[in-house]
């Protein structure tokens, strides 16, 4: 068994849809725990310190992750101070309404605060996607993320509608290497194919 927090902050729900998106690729993986925890007051910090691999997700807000995230990796001090999260898994996904919107600012933020927190980064592992005469917006990773999954919703549409399918399936493809690199970090065989960029 591996066990995934999915820990975020969702301003309009925009970002709640790509964190949903991002479980259900963690839960496709056989023998892994998946719990969503939105931030702030009740957030379950106990929960954070046993778990295999924390995702790390908010919309980009002004060139980085919104404040109320920003609050809570301010608020992770402690768990640093005692490297709690030491060797944990981590990655990150974010969303804003703009095609770049300076979202990798945002993913580099989780990067970073990961690192301080020794933890161990993975990757979105697909190479990008509608970059030929050939490709399309369709494509898994359209918007050419490599740190993490990126998602664009537009901004005059509500969480019924927008982020896309394709970054919803892009979103699911980095939950679900989570997962199975969440298994292969603790040493627990899995049944589960290999990733396929489609």
């Amino acid at each position: 068994m591996s066990t995934i927090a999915i820990v975020f902050h969702s301003g309009y729900g925009h970002t709640k849809v790509q964190a949903d998106a991002v479980a259900r690729g963690a839960r496709s993986v056989p023998g892994a725990t998946v719990h969503l925890l939105p931030v702030g007051d009740d957030l379950d910090w106990e929960l954070l310190d046993t778990t295999d691999a924390i995702v790390f997700g908010a919309p980009t807000y002004m060139a980085g992750p919104s404040a109320q995230f920003k609050a809570f990796m301010d608020a992770s001090s402690a768990r640093w101070a005692d490297q709690r999260w030491k060797d944990k898994l981590a990655a990150g996904f974010t969303n804003s309404a703009s095609l770049n919107g300076d979202k990798l600012a945002t993913l580099q933020a989780f990067n970073l605060f990961a690192m301080q927190h020794a933890m161990v980064w993975v990757s979105l592992g697909l190479m990008p996607g509608n970059n030929t005469s050939t490709g399309s917006v369709e494509d898994l990773n359209r918007l050419a993320s490599f740190v993490g999954a990126m998602a664009q919703s537009n901004a005059d549409q509500g969480a019924d509608v927008v982020p896309p399918a394709t970054d919803q399936r892009t979103a699911e493809y980095l939950g679900r290497r989570v997962a199975l690199a969440a298994s292969v970090w603790r040493g627990v065989p899995t049944d589960a194919p290999a990733l396929a960029a489609s």
